[in-house]
């Protein structure tokens, strides 16, 4: 990586959450690459992920790739619970429910306290990144002038939440748990089972169905994948991390906030950024659908399913050349 990169930790001092608790002496960790123009005109703002830190989001960054740093300055805020910024596993009185407009009110003071930015570009984000993307649009209808929605929606689908309460359930019946997604120790067995469930929903039936697993990620068999392609990727997560960031993903809704009482169609209709949603055409839990439904209340839409059978992996393609092409040539045809 040959363009300018830094990095650092931004101090928010006791931050109040939307449920009016507070993270003690709260902090955003940060990471940009490419260089703020004078006129501060160049800047896009790449939220997290479920579980993601900064350096997960990486791989599309570059002169060739989704987003290019030697034209913007890209900014990826660590969401809360992630492991890097304030989280859950290591703050005794972490707030019980911390919302994605949480954690977009602290983003946006990180860009203008750190930065002196007060407008963006675009907002780009996956997945929960994609609702934090969203947030920003309808948080601040007149700083934003472009969000990319990629495989996320303004509100938590209700399939969505049983999704999720699934996950919830299987943490909160380990022995190890405390209550309100606390743990004595970490539920390994738990995150097993977590890790199982979540490989049924990532990826579609197409995908098993072709056998992807196998011929283009290289498993033997079904067995080593589930356990080396998704067990193992939460051998070093804290199971108090992915509960609240759970809790986050449920409450999940652009419209939950003082601006718009929880009027979804009223906030929708309030952007005023160009909104290009990104669903996956075989996504279990961000439907097709849940945008299509967004649409025709966005003042600037337009809807551009991926099409391909890797499920809402389509979104996050890092080794799927086919749908990174795609989404290039969206976000790059936007972008100019």
């Amino acid at each position: 990586m040959s363009w300018p990169q830094s990095s650092g930790e931004f101090r928010l001092g006791d931050f109040e959450v939307q449920s009016g608790e507070v993270i003690r002496d709260a902090r955003l960790v940060w990471k940009t690459h490419g260089t703020l123009a004078p006129a501060k005109d160049n800047v896009v703002i790449y939220p997290c992920s479920y579980g993601a830190q900064h350096q997960d989001l990486e791989w599309l960054i570059g002169p060739d790739g989704i987003l290019d740093p030697t034209r913007w300055f890209i900014v990826i805020p660590d969401m809360f619970s992630n492991g890097l910024s304030s989280s859950a596993a290591t703050m005794v009185d972490y707030p019980n429910v911390v919302t994605s407009w949480d954690n977009v009110q602290a983003q946006y003071r990180l860009l203008s306290e750190q930065f002196g930015i007060e407008r963006v570009h675009a907002a780009y984000g996956f997945s929960m990144g994609a609702q934090q993307a969203y947030h920003w649009a309808a948080a601040f209808p007149d700083r934003v002038d472009h969000a990319f929605v990629v495989c996320g929606s303004a509100r938590t689908s209700v399939h969505n939440k049983v999704f999720l309460t699934g996950l919830m359930r299987t943490l909160e019946a380990a022995p190890e748990h405390l209550g309100r997604g606390r743990f004595s120790a970490e539920p390994r067995a738990a995150l097993r089972a977590f890790a199982n469930i979540y490989a049924g929903w990532a990826l579609s039936q197409d995908f098993y169905r072709e056998n992807l697993h196998i011929t283009a990620l290289g498993a033997p068999d079904l067995e080593t994948f589930l356990r080396t392609d998704w067990e193992a990727r939460y051998d070093d997560k804290r199971a108090a991390n992915c509960y609240a960031q759970l809790v986050t993903w449920y409450n999940g809704d652009i419209s939950a906030n003082p601006l718009y009482g929880g009027d979804l169609s009223r906030a929708l209709a309030a952007i005023k950024a160009k909104v290009m949603l990104l669903p996956g055409e075989t996504d279990l839990y961000f439907r097709v659908a849940d945008n299509a439904a967004e649409l025709p209340h966005l003042a600037q839409g337009e809807l551009r399913p991926i099409p391909s059978v890797w499920g809402h992996r389509a979104g996050s393609p890092a080794v799927i050349p086919a749908d990174a092409a795609f989404l290039k040539a969206a976000v790059r045809g936007w972008l100019g």
